[in-house]
């Protein structure tokens, strides 16, 4: 590729984090995350009132202290991790046909920054990749809404690609699995947790093709062209593949959802359901992946790491252990470059 040929742009995008532990920061970055309609679907109105009435004002200060729990001196976890990623992706890629930015769905880097610098460029393709390994119309479908949202306003727009799904990406499931047998090798454990974020069954029924979800073991036992896109079932999938990676006994792998918000019914099994079934069963030890996030961040190193730990011990668990994100893993890099790569 010479020099004067345009290159192919590339758009990291994870979905984002407050600029600081302050409680306006965090409301900021709540009512942004929480008013876009693929989060609530909710018509406009109650979706205004319901997040700026109760869920910011009530929510942010609470939340606030849960950042300061992992905010660092480099800041957020979730902004350095994709930032370490990025930076360790572009040696990896040929610089005559490649740039690469960043950016967080929501608050900054924005969406917007990192496309006007990929199309100032004059790229002649955009490749997005949503740091979120299970489509979601909640993530991957935010995302790919926001790039068209922007792109549609320029007057040249370049091939556009979405990456929405990398679940059975094999340099995925062996970065998990590294880690994974990582965390094994020190001890041995009486049940392995996957523990994903949760959506409200609303939404999965929403994308659901002729009537097949049923949201049970019914239709997600299989991972098929009719729930390929059905976030649950790949969910499901994901526990499967890693398990038989890593060679866990059936009977001792348990797949749920966690970051419930509000009233409504979300997929299930929750993950404190799961906690107090563990307990009565009497398992002691137990390790935990949370396949869904790629980076450490709030949901990870705080609600999992620290607030499920302290939840199963004081039922009479004695170890619970969080295997860490992916974040900068070189095998994960490897991935992130083939994915690009293959859809260059």
């Amino acid at each position: 590729m010479t020099k004067n040929k345009a290159k192919i742009g590339v758009l990291l995008v994870n979905l984002g984090t407050p600029d600081s532990t302050a409680t306006g920061d965090v409301r900021k970055y709540l009512r942004e995350f929480l008013m876009d309609g693929r989060v609530i679907d909710f018509p406009f109105i109650p979706r205004w009132m319901l997040v700026n009435l109760i869920i910011a004002p009530f929510r942010a200060p609470k939340s606030a202290k849960e950042y300061r729990k992992l905010w660092t001196d480099r800041g957020s976890p979730l902004l350095f991790h994709t930032q370490d990623l990025k930076d360790k992706l572009i040696p990896k890629l040929d610089p005559e046909k490649y740039i690469v930015e960043m950016a967080m769905r929501y608050q900054t880097p924005s969406i917007e920054d990192g496309l006007n610098k990929l199309n100032k460029a004059n790229v002649q393709k955009i490749i997005v990749l949503p740091l979120f390994p299970q489509y979601a119309s909640a993530t991957n479908g935010s995302v790919a809404d926001r790039v068209m949202e922007i792109a549609r306003t320029w007057q040249i727009i370049p091939n556009i690609t979405f990456i929405n799904n990398f679940v059975e990406h094999p340099l995925f499931l062996e970065a998990w699995a590294e880690l994974g047998r990582d965390m094994m090798a020190k001890d041995e454990y009486d049940m392995y947790l996957f523990s994903y974020h949760g959506l409200p069954e609303r939404q999965i029924r929403k994308g659901s093709v002729d009537g097949y979800c049923q949201l049970s073991d019914k239709c997600c036992s299989n991972y098929t062209k009719k729930n390929q896109f059905c976030y649950r079932g790949q969910c499901f999938h994901t526990t499967r593949l890693l398990a038989a990676k890593l060679g866990l006994p059936e009977e001792k792998v348990m797949t749920c959802f966690q970051s419930r918000l509000g009233k409504d019914p979300w997929i299930k099994p929750y993950t404190e359901d799961v906690i107090k079934e563990l307990a009565e069963k009497g398992i002691k030890k137990v390790l935990v992946f949370s396949p869904a996030f790629v980076a450490d961040c709030l949901e990870t190193t705080v609600e999992v790491g620290e607030e499920y730990k302290e939840e199963f011990e004081e039922l009479g668990g004695e170890k619970w252990d969080l295997v860490p994100s992916l974040n900068s893993n070189d095998t994960w890099v490897a991935c992130v470059k083939d994915l690009v790569e293959t859809n260059s």
